[in-house]
């Protein structure tokens, strides 16, 4: 018998589509962790056994029939719990969403479930993807699987830990500053971010329309590669506007190697102050990896990295204020009763339906983009953009890809952090990545000698450079080995 925590994604699909073991016994498995391990973490917010036993009933009886499955057959997945399916829950871990069941699957989620993955269960995410932590879920904090009393990071903290902690093996989440990237990192798992168009938002709820981006967390760059194959294969989504045709053969480039190729470095920001010895220890090992790879490191200059988060957090919060304007307890979400007027419960539905850090960035999105204030700060925030677009231009007219921090430290205690300026500059070396549009990935890189938690290297790429971007990480992951469950929750359930 095999522990589930021991298989890949392609070795499930192989499995599955070799007959050692049949999909229902790999969802049986993937449900008797979550059922033995989510107590101490809280990773999810809704499982769905029927669904999901459904689902790989029809993978085997397709296999039965002789039919061909796809790249995913049998998988075990979670999806962020602003994603639509079908047959569960979208909440967005906030009141206001409660109970609220989905009536259409997102594009994203289909087309996993057409690859054969089959989903397990809802993860939880900060609430509408307002946090960093995780914390600001409306229904209960998640835990870091490497250390119970510590974040897994956020919004994507939820699909990290159900990663990190063998509950399922693939999950997608959605990127707006960071969001799949910085949990991927804490958790030691890999995330990646792609590129702005690549995979459709249509049926994600929407954060900050020109910055969100759907990407899947696997365990490996191998299992994320199939993911991303899933994803794109199919080609433009018409019911996306933003949608791109990224189509590539992800999974035959990915063991080219690195020689001959170039690394950028910002050398100055890897000796900043802010940066933990840990992290700083993980990025220099990461030099050196690739340097034994054959691959060439060249320093670049990004001038306006450092005032990304500046742009962000003026045009973020304006257009989340503008896709929220929607919940108003009225066509959907919480609804106040008992009230006399229709201004009255729309004011107190909003009020009593959106968690503190919600409510914090609509009403600054508001204050934005006010008359008399928009000119001066969203203009600006925009014009700040291209120019941060540019310096990366530039940048890869000199390498393939640039390595950076994911976050400046590891995963900090829960609670330890509640200065909500103070946690939004854990994502300052993520953000520049979303404000361009262009693709990154964390990939672990070990653990702290100090703090005994996972670190984190990052890499980002050109826009549609995704299939280059995961060929490094694959090369990076190939010297250093990837982290697996958490091992205090390997072999605990999920036998097969």
């Amino acid at each position: 018998m095999a522990w589930l925590d021991e298989l890949s994604a392609g070795d499930i699909a192989a499995g599955v589509a070799a007959g050692d073991f049949s999909a229902v016994e790999v969802t049986q498995a993937s449900l008797s962790a979550i059922d033995a391990r989510d107590g101490e973490i809280a990773a999810l917010i809704e499982s769905c056994p029927e669904l999901a036993l459904d689902y790989a009933r029809r993978i085997d009886e397709r296999k039965a029939q002789g039919q061909e499955l796809g790249c995913l057959a049998g998988v075990p997945v979670s999806f962020k719990d602003n994603m639509q399916l079908i047959g569960t829950h979208t909440t967005c871990a906030s009141r206001m969403l409660e109970g609220y069941e989905s009536v259409y699957t997102a594009t994203c989620v289909q087309r996993m479930l057409d690859a054969g993955a089959i989903p397990v269960a809802k993860a939880n995410m900060d609430e509408f993807a307002f946090g960093s932590s995780t914390e600001t879920s409306a229904f209960h904090p998640t835990r870091n699987p490497w250390d119970t009393e510590r974040v897994p990071g956020g919004s994507s903290g939820g699909s990290a830990v159900s990663v990190a902690a063998g509950e399922v093996t693939l999950s997608l989440g959605s990127d707006t500053g960071g969001s799949i990237r910085q949990p991927a990192s804490f958790c030691g798992v890999v995330g990646l971010k792609p590129s702005y168009g690549a995979v459709s938002r249509y049926g994600v709820v929407a954060f900050g329309s020109s910055l969100d981006q759907v990407g899947p967390l696997g365990r490996s760059v191998s299992d994320v590669v199939l993911a991303m194959q899933a994803l794109t294969q199919a080609g433009r989504d018409r019911l996306d506007s933003t949608s791109q045709d990224c189509q590539s053969d992800f999974c035959g480039t990915l063991n080219q190697g690195v020689a001959g190729g170039r690394v950028g470095v910002m050398r100055e920001l890897i000796e900043a102050e802010g940066l933990s010895d840990e992290v700083r220890d993980g990025l220099k090992r990461s030099i050196a990896t690739f340097e034994s790879a054959g691959a060439e490191i060249v320093d670049v200059e990004l001038e306006h990295l450092t005032s990304a988060i500046a742009a962000y957090y003026v045009i973020g919060p304006a257009e989340a204020f503008s896709n929220l304007a929607r919940f108003d307890g009225v066509r959907y979400g919480y609804q106040e009763p008992d009230c006399e007027t229709l201004a009255e419960q729309t004011a107190k539905s909003r009020a009593h339906g959106f968690g503190i850090e919600a409510k914090r960035r609509q009403m600054l999105g508001a204050y934005l983009l006010a008359s008399g204030v928009y000119d001066k700060y969203y203009y600006p925030a925009q014009k700040l953009r291209t120019l941060i677009t540019d310096d990366y231009n530039k940048a890869y007219e000199r390498c393939d890809v640039i390595l950076l921090p994911v976050a400046p430290t590891c995963a900090w205690k829960l609670g330890e952090i509640t200065n909500a300026r103070q946690m939004y500059l854990s994502d300052m070396f993520t953000i520049s990545n979303n404000i361009a549009g262009n693709c990154g990935i964390s990939v672990p890189v070990g653990l702290g000698s100090a703090s005994g938690m996972p670190l984190a290297a990052q890499l980002q790429g050109p826009a549609f450079g995704d299939a280059t971007l995961l060929r490094y990480a694959h090369a990076l992951e190939s010297e250093v080995g990837a982290l697996g469950v958490a091992p205090a929750f390997f072999g605990k359930g999920g036998e097969l």
